[in-house]
């Protein structure tokens, strides 16, 4: 069992920058590929970014390449989101995920392979 807590969220400008980190508590942290999903307030919920349990492995959100960055820190037990050139339209509420893989290549994009979320944290970009 994972347990995941987003933190990092806020209101910020646009053109301006965030990191979002997600905790995970709980075994075998390397052995996870990681996402992080959005959501805005009447729309569906939408894939960001992946990582997969090799850190060089990752997968973008077209929406996104280019501006966002996923890392992984196993030492910590964090996943990270950094966030630029932030546009309102990057509003949301943005949750991570955790899936057990035997692969070190594995970046799903599907919010169903996911097995463990995180409850989420508000980001707001102002115009």
């Amino acid at each position: 069992q994972v347990q995941l807590v987003e933190s990092g969220g806020g209101l910020v400008q646009a053109g301006g920058s965030l990191r979002l980190s997600c905790a995970a508590s709980g075994p075998s942290f390397s052995y996870y590929a990681l996402g992080w999903f959005r959501q805005a307030p009447g729309k569906e919920r939408e894939f960001v970014a992946a990582i997969g349990r090799s850190a060089g492995y990752t997968a973008y959100a077209d929406s996104v390449k280019g501006r966002f960055t996923i890392s992984r820190d196993n030492a910590k037990n964090t996943v990270y989101l950094e966030m630029k050139s932030l546009e309102p339209e990057d509003t949301a509420v943005y949750s991570c995920a955790a899936k057990g893989v035997n692969t070190a290549y594995y970046t799903p994009r599907a919010a169903s392979a996911y097995d463990y979320w995180g409850q989420g944290t508000q980001v707001t970009v102002s115009s």
